[in-house]
């Protein structure tokens, strides 16, 4: 359970919080409209100042105010391609980590049911249940599903989710007991993508119905919402955004695989689909249409802070005190209000939700680029509008701050990266070669070869449709994969470390990405090899 100190700390920021959103900022009631200090051209300036400036093709922008949608446009094209169709208001994008509010609200509305309760046992409900401690999971309850305070490490398990991965849910879950564990349960923030997929079975478990299913029927559906679906589009749905780097054919409806990570960030939704989730959030869990999707006393739950975090580069701009995580929920104020928002990235894709409750204010975008600053300045920029009737240029400092990284990270490269005069690539004779080509088997991601194809070692991942690489040999027994796929793969690339026993002979390997990505979480991999042949691995 959460210590009795910061039990008193959640208390009273959750005292703040309500007290904060129930006070009267607004005297008198607006009538349905832009908010105060937005307009269009405001609007559409700072999206085409964002596209130009980060090279996004499509955005979709929506603001819901005062319980209505009062602005829904799509901005650029649906793909990289310059020639492809124009983005619209149910232009239907990949939200990421926006799928993790539906997860939890569908818990929520077990909650509601009486058939779930947010500090039951995980154990109680699923026996099969386990971590790496057997003390955590006897006590690991549902809450801590949701909070990303559970001890495991950053993006833990991530490969089992992305990377072309081919994981069922069932395998994930199996994998569940070998994540380690890098911190004291319920002590430090790390963002985890694996438990929300545990919430998901859950949701299955309780249901008897797929996750896909009861997100469908039970909330997009049941709210209304127009070009949103819980599972990924297929050959024949053309108003669809591809992502960058991703292949613009859709799949067969018949031959849809349904990705195991959905339940973390499997959604597809438009910027009208959205805005009515957002309408319904502001509303208390009642959609537009009147129906009562969801309890108020959920959503205030919902969007009441679980677990503290630290506080943004922004903070002294923006004027925050604190941030921290409800279930699916990032929190923090801004501009002396309280702010409630999300993002997503998957599938070369990211997105942005965010609400001012006091303001009865919501913004969404979405767009098709690999590339956070876009969202985040669009979505800053014109919440300081709303909160303030004014706001500071965030396309320029998110721009800034984004060209002062790359250059950073050039610099490293050039100076002391792989390949760089200070660590030169050596070749390696054939004979030294064969030491390291065999089966390589980790408890948790299962077997990687390491082959040879003409005068290059090959590195290939099972449960995985292309994850394949060329290793080029640094000394001491260090590589760099550099991965075949560099529309979506670029950004992985990493060290390969191979290990040797005292007589001389390779017995496993370890992994490091260069990059940032702490989804390619290659660090928590610890393969020892099997084989010295190269198994022929299966996707």
């Amino acid at each position: 359970m959460i210590q009795p100190a910061r039990q008193s700390l959640m208390r009273a920021i959750s005292a703040a919080l309500l007290l904060c959103t129930t006070c009267a900022t607004h005297a008198a009631t607006l009538p349905a409209g832009l908010p105060e200090g937005l307009t269009e051209q405001v609007i559409t300036t700072t999206v085409e100042h964002a596209r130009s400036a980060f090279d996004v093709p499509g955005i979709a922008v929506a603001v819901v105010q005062d319980g209505e949608i009062v602005f829904s446009r799509g901005y650029g094209r649906r793909t990289q391609d310059s020639a492809s169709a124009p983005v619209d208001a149910r232009t239907m994008f990949a939200i990421g980590s926006n799928t993790k509010e539906f997860t939890a609200t569908a818990l929520a509305q077990l909650v509601d049911q009486g058939k779930l309760g947010w500090n039951d046992r995980i154990i109680d409900h699923m026996p099969e249940f386990r971590v790496a401690d057997p003390s955590i999971t006897r006590d690991f309850r549902v809450s801590d599903l949701l909070t990303h305070h559970s001890g495991m490490g950053q993006g833990a398990g991530d490969l089992m989710l992305f990377s072309h991965s081919t994981f069922t849910r069932p395998e994930i879950l199996a994998a569940l007991p070998f994540m380690p564990f890098t911190a004291p349960f319920r002590s430090d923030y790390a963002y985890n993508n694996l438990l929300y997929v545990v919430a998901g079975a859950l949701v299955e478990r309780m249901t008897g119905q797929r996750w896909e299913e009861v997100v469908q029927k039970h909330l997009i559906d049941a709210a209304g919402l127009p070009a949103c679906q819980s599972t990924p589009p297929v050959k024949g749905q053309t108003d669809v955004a591809i992502g960058e780097g991703e292949s613009t054919v859709l799949p067969d409806r018949s031959a849809l695989r349904l990705p195991a990570v959905a339940p973390a960030g499997g959604i597809w939704c438009s910027a009208d689909g959205v805005a009515r989730w957002a309408q319904t959030y502001l509303n208390g869990g009642r959609a537009p249409n009147g129906r009562q999707i969801f309890s108020q006393a959920s959503r205030d739950t919902l969007w009441a802070p679980h677990g503290i975090l630290p506080l943004p580069d922004t903070a002294a701009a923006t004027k925050t005190h604190f941030r921290a995580y409800g279930y699916g929920w990032f929190m923090e104020d801004f501009f002396g209000l309280k702010r409630v928002w999300h993002t997503g990235t998957i599938s070369g894709m990211v997105s942005y939700v965010t609400f001012l409750p006091e303001r009865k204010s919501a913004i969404i975008v979405l767009t098709n680029h690999y590339s956070h600053a876009a969202p985040f300045a669009i979505a800053t920029e014109l919440s300081a509008y709303v909160a303030n009737g004014k706001s500071a240029d965030w396309v320029t400092y998110f721009q800034n701050e984004q060209n002062a990284k790359e250059a950073a990270n050039r610099k490293k490269a050039a100076e002391t990266g792989p390949g760089s005069p200070a660590r030169p690539f050596i070749t390696l004779l054939d004979a030294a070669q064969k030491d390291y080509i065999g089966t390589y088997r980790d408890d948790w991601r299962g077997p990687i070869s390491v082959s040879g194809r003409g005068k290059d070692l090959r590195m290939s991942f099972s449960h995985a449709d292309g994850l394949t690489g060329t290793l080029s040999a640094l000394p001491h027994d260090l590589f760099v994969v550099r991965w075949d796929d560099r529309g979506q793969d670029a950004d992985d690339d990493s060290y390969v470390q191979f290990e040797r026993d005292t007589s001389g002979q390779v017995t496993g390997l370890k992994m490091q990405v260069i990059g940032s990505d702490f989804s390619f979480d290659a660090q928590d991999l610890h393969p020892k090899k099997i084989s010295s042949s190269p198994e022929a691995l299966t996707p």
